[in-house]
């Protein structure tokens, strides 16, 4: 069932009504469905940005007012955040630049130089959630089934496996590829049952879904959690990790420098408590400050709401894409357990000439290629190792890949429109197409 287009929710974003130019030379209203890389913001973040502006000042190091009032908002913050994920009195917040930043730190700390330890992955991962375990640790990955769902099956042969190396399993909370969402709650209880712990990277999930660490005695519990704000509204350069205190009271910080220490001298170093110890140098203020607005503004709206609407843009759009002649969808249609995301292809066309017609002629930006998730999507396309040997050795070849469609709150059922018109235009003159658009 459809939910009625929300003009509340657009009016939240800046620039969803922005004009571009197309390749003729035609103004049209920017169409944005690339929300899986980056979001725009929303108008409150920027309100938020202008209006501290003038109290901006360093943290933690000055008697000044502003600077004094600046550290007070950068450490509420925190709550803030702990808050909106339900995470317990013990955990930590501990600002970094992005997911990617996040999972390496983590990487660092669990790492205690022992060879056997093994990580579990799967084969859903972005590259964030998979190189970092490389060089530290065994590395194995749970399989997907045919249409690219994580086995649980596997899930836990693996547990057996590896119960007494495993140092960490690390899963997405939803697929940059797919919007297949993980049953994360399920995953912990079995990962507590084989005591080992869970990390989610929640990149996809926090800007489109509840995310509930839920308390730290229950079997359920989420144990280690990374996102980023330039994927929930707030695009200022600021990720986070979630971790229990106790994993960061010991050791040394990867980074270190200004804000990390309480006593240095020439033969030692008193490391600060943390999280501060793992925020090298001056902290990005504006940053933080944004998603904490950005947190307080989907909060408002209630993620039940924005959801139950970007499901229904789910809904719409898969119905209306699988009708476009040749069209390769690499989803299934459940529509559950998902969030607004659809990869695909037109059977005879490579992926870039379809995204860089729908950006030149309709003013439509999707993202083409694998997305930083190769391994996942060389198994959903079938691709050969030995066709992934020609392209080591021939870079000029063209990669494989497909093109992705991620939906926002903001988006609608009209843009919709006018993207499957024109795949049906694209569809229907593919020689056409590639004349005009391979090199």
């Amino acid at each position: 069932m459809l939910v009625k287009n929300n003009a509340d929710f657009r009016g939240l974003v800046v620039g969803a009504d922005t004009k571009i130019p197309l390749s003729n030379g035609q103004m049209v209203t920017s169409i944005n469905f690339d929300n899986a890389a980056t979001t725009p913001p929303f108008v409150s973040v920027i309100q938020s940005i202008v209006n501290f502006a003038p109290w901006y000042s360093s943290i933690h190091r000055g008697t000044g007012f502003k600077s004094q009032y600046s550290s007070e908002i950068f450490e509420k913050s925190r709550e803030i955040i702990k808050n909106f994920v339900n995470a317990g009195p013990n955990n930590l917040v501990i600002f970094v630049k992005n997911t990617s930043e996040a999972i390496n730190k983590l990487s660092y700390r669990l790492y205690h130089n022992n060879r056997r330890s093994v990580i579990l992955s799967t084969y859903m991962e972005h590259h964030s959630n998979d190189l970092p375990w490389r060089n530290k640790y065994i590395v194995d990955y749970i399989n997907v089934d045919d249409d690219g769902r994580l086995s649980l099956h596997d899930l836990e042969r693996k547990l057996r496996k590896y119960r007494k190396d495993l140092a960490l399993v690390t899963v997405t909370g939803a697929s940059n590829v797919t919007g297949y969402k993980n049953p994360i709650h399920d995953i912990a209880e079995l990962v507590h049952k084989y005591d080992s712990k869970l990390m989610v990277d929640a990149a996809q999930l926090i800007g489109h879904s509840c995310v509930d660490m839920k308390p730290d005695g229950s079997s359920r519990h989420i144990d280690y959690l990374a996102f980023s704000a330039h994927k929930m509204y707030a695009p200022f350069g600021t990720g986070v990790l979630i971790s229990p205190e106790y994993d960061f009271e010991r050791g040394e910080p990867e980074y270190r420098g200004g804000g990390t220490i309480n006593i240095v001298t020439h033969d030692l170093v008193k490391w600060a408590e943390p999280p501060h110890k793992e925020e090298a140098g001056t902290p990005n203020i504006m940053g933080v400050m944004a998603l904490a607005e950005a947190v307080r503004t989907l909060a408002s709206i209630g993620m039940e709401n924005l959801e139950a609407y970007e499901s229904s843009l789910l809904e719409y759009a898969l119905d209306k894409i699988s009708k476009v002649p040749d069209i390769e969808l690499y989803c299934d249609d459940n529509l559950k357990d998902r969030v607004g995301i659809i990869p695909f292809n037109i059977a005879g066309l490579h992926h870039q000439i379809v995204a860089d017609a729908l950006s030149a002629e309709s003013g439509i930006a999707v993202r083409n290629g694998c997305f930083c998730s190769q391994p996942y999507v060389q198994k959903l396309l079938n691709v050969s190792r030995n066709e992934i040997r020609k392209r080591i050795r021939n870079p000029s070849l063209p990669h494989p890949g497909m093109v992705r469609l991620s939906f926002g709150l903001y988006n609608n059922y009209d843009e919709i429109d006018i993207l499957i018109n024109k795949l049906h235009e694209i569809s229907a003159n593919k020689e056409l197409y590639k004349k005009r658009y391979e090199d």
